[in-house]
């Protein structure tokens, strides 16, 4: 009995501690992430993916442009990170325009591709007396590699394209402003893989040849300039090792818990000898 007790203690301080890991894993939902605060961010925005003007989570971009162009902002995400893009256009004013128009915010890769959102709503009809127009797209976790066939979300930069897709043609050409921020929830190992990528996926990173003369004639590598502000992460730490060690550690108690109760339950009961 007191071999059980010892093990009914072992096993309720494993379950102690993976229950003090479990809310560092389940904590970070799209509710708990913080929405981005008002610290400056661009107040210009690119006109294509080449130009796209430059911002980090938790920043506030904003431009000014005419109806009909597109708006191009560019952010990185890291792996374990899911990105939640959220768009305000503030619309002319209603007496300049001749009816509704529809409104869409379009996340692509570092590679161009385009990301589906998981949820939000991506595209948006703005009446014609509506001030402003609220966009979002939630992205799916960003892994830290994937199948070249996957479209999976990898590390590196993110673009975000701004722009009306129907509406009236005397509308195009009115002003409007756009503010744009991203919350970023970290998913930790719940989405993590095993291998991680040679280097993020940042547009005009080619060779580390080429960002050490990048470096030696003063410039800033792109890998560097897009990186996020405490740099890309190796991608092989994960909270993923913790769940496998407390997992491991119940394994054993519960092995060495069923060999004493087998042990006990299989052993002849001793006869006092006779009188």
């Amino acid at each position: 009995m007191r071999t059980v007790r010892m093990l009914a203690t072992a096993l309720l301080a494993g379950a102690a501690l993976l229950g003090q890991a479990a809310p560092a894993a389940l904590a970070d939902t799209p509710s708990a992430s913080a929405s981005p605060s008002e610290q400056a961010g661009p107040t210009e925005a690119g006109t294509t993916f080449r130009t796209a003007a430059r911002f980090l989570p938790g920043q506030q971009a904003t431009a000014q442009a005419a109806t009909g162009d597109y708006l191009y902002w560019v952010f990185p995400a890291d792996t374990g990170e899911r990105p939640t893009v959220r768009a305000t256009v503030t619309l002319p004013d209603t007496a300049l325009r001749h009816g509704a128009a529809t409104w869409r915010v379009d996340v692509y890769d570092g590679l161009r591709r385009r990301q589906p959102c998981t949820y939000g709503m991506q595209s948006r009809a703005a009446a014609k007396d509506a001030a402003t127009v609220e966009l979002a797209c939630a992205l799916r976790p960003v892994r830290a590699s994937a199948d070249a066939w996957s479209q999976d979300p990898l590390p590196g930069s993110y673009y975000v394209r701004l722009t009306v897709t129907n509406g009236p043609d005397e509308d195009l050409g009115q002003p409007f402003s756009a503010r744009i921020g991203v919350d970023v929830a970290d998913e930790g190992g719940a989405y993590a893989t095993d291998g991680a990528l040679a280097a993020p996926l940042v547009p005009g990173a080619t060779t580390a040849d080429q960002a050490e003369a990048d470096t030696e004639a003063g410039r800033t590598p792109a890998v560097e300039a897009g990186a996020p502000e405490d740099g890309w992460s190796s991608g092989w730490w994960s909270d993923r090792w913790i769940w496998t060690l407390v997992g491991g550690i119940l394994a054993a108690l519960a092995g060495i818990g069923g060999y004493v109760l087998t042990r006990g339950a299989g052993r002849p009961s001793r006869v006092p000898p006779a009188v």
